[in-house]
């Protein structure tokens, strides 16, 4: 059953509505960007290797960097960050776009994809570092992290859309155009947002390590489990892609994507919805084993109709794992650290998806579509384990 009190009562919370809201069209650059850079790129320039570089090292550049951006808005606050970024991205795709149109050397363009991954403006990871400072009963800042999570599977099926469509009338490079708007505007949005205009640094006397947030171990663990379910991520994407070019049909990988992407996001929806009085490393754990069976499903579907509706019910606790894994952070980061602990959780999450892509594309050459699905389903099973070993169910 879901029941919207919950939601009711969370957008009741003083500021979380605007500052929800106003986060919406900064993050659509996420769901856009790197997908658009991998198909502009070689749709202009003819080559698959130019193009996987770039948008690896757009990726790379933002797994880099992000961590120290988090360290700023720890000592900073978010906006000097966020209205630095919101100037550099847009510059950096459109100079991008331009090179690329204009034949530029490889070098120059790899070079600025990795600016641009670097200097993509840390929304979600300030988002996600405000609940805490605005939400302070757990069970709606559990409902809080649902949201967030069903949100970010929204922009993950309207981006590739938007970059579909661009690319489908012959301007690949319109959708860097778009990503490029939406960050600019949707940055200055979201830093005029009251909660983050009035977010002030907290003042600490403790020493500060280099290692930051990467001193604590048990968020060690958590960012661990996070790598390890994302390389499942990115092998089930390459499963599914593998699997409808292997039955004919490649354009019914994008349907199958779509559809759990909705069952991830419904799933969010009913887990923010109700009350859970087991422990949190509990849920997490929970999450991933049902992740890790809902991907083993698919494994002796062959019909891809089937396939697809099946596919529904594999997304449904993929949203709920980023949602609890993002409540851990939160509960286990101090407070004077917990935009880096984000940061940290978002380049762990984009590496190990970036990673299960390569090392599916590799599988993929070899081993049926169904073996990517046993590699990923193995690789979020071992998170599980992971989080049952160090972390228990306490």
């Amino acid at each position: 059953m879901i029941s919207l009190d919950r939601y009711r009562e969370l957008f009741l919370v003083p500021q979380v509505r605007s500052a929800l809201i106003a986060s919406i069209v900064g993050r659509l650059p996420i769901g856009i960007a790197g997908l658009a850079i991998l198909l502009f790129v070689q749709s202009r320039s003819g080559s698959f290797a130019l193009a996987g570089g770039a948008s690896a090292l757009y990726v790379l550049g933002l797994a880099v960097i992000a961590p120290f951006l988090g360290r700023i808005i720890d000592r900073l606050g978010p906006r000097p960050v966020l209205l630095v970024c919101g100037v550099m991205y847009p510059a950096a795709l459109v100079a991008l776009a331009l090179l690329v149109l204009a034949g530029a050397h490889p070098a120059l363009v790899s070079a600025v994809a990795f600016i641009a991954g670097a200097s993509l403006p840390p929304v979600t990871a300030c988002i996600r570092a405000l609940y805490p400072r605005l939400v302070s009963e757990p069970s709606l800042l559990q409902t809080a992290y649902s949201v967030d999570s069903a949100f970010v599977e929204m922009v993950f099926i309207l981006g590739p859309a938007a970059v579909a469509a661009c690319v489908a009338t012959g301007y690949p490079e319109a959708a860097l155009f778009l990503a490029a708007l939406a960050a600019g505007v949707g940055t200055v949005v979201f830093a005029r947002a009251p909660a983050v205009a009035h977010w002030t640094a907290p003042a600490t006397h403790r020493p500060r390590s280099w290692l930051g947030a990467l001193a604590a171990p048990r968020l060690l663990v958590v960012f661990g489990a996070t790598i390890l379910y994302s390389v499942g991520f990115g092998l089930f994407e390459v499963a599914v892609t593998a699997h409808a070019a292997a039955r004919g049909a490649p354009p019914a990988a994008g349907i199958a994507l779509a559809l759990t992407s909705v069952g991830s996001g419904v799933g969010a929806v009913v887990y923010g919805s109700r009350h859970w009085s087991m422990p949190l490393p509990r849920q997490f754990l929970i999450a991933l084993a049902l992740m890790a069976a809902g991907i083993l499903l698919l494994v002796p579907i062959d019909n891809l109709i089937v396939y697809s509706i099946a596919a529904v019910i594999t997304g449904v606790p993929m949203a709920t794992a980023i949602a609890t894994q993002s409540q851990l952070v939160s509960r286990l980061s101090s407070r004077e650290r917990l935009a880096e602990s984000f940061t940290w959780a978002s380049t762990c999450l984009l590496g190990g998806i970036s990673a299960g892509i390569a090392i599916g594309g590799a599988m993929a050459e070899v081993y049926a579509a169904h073996w990517l699905l046993v590699a990923a389903g193995a690789s979020t099973a071992l998170a599980a384990a992971l989080i049952a070993a160090c972390l228990g169910t306490e």
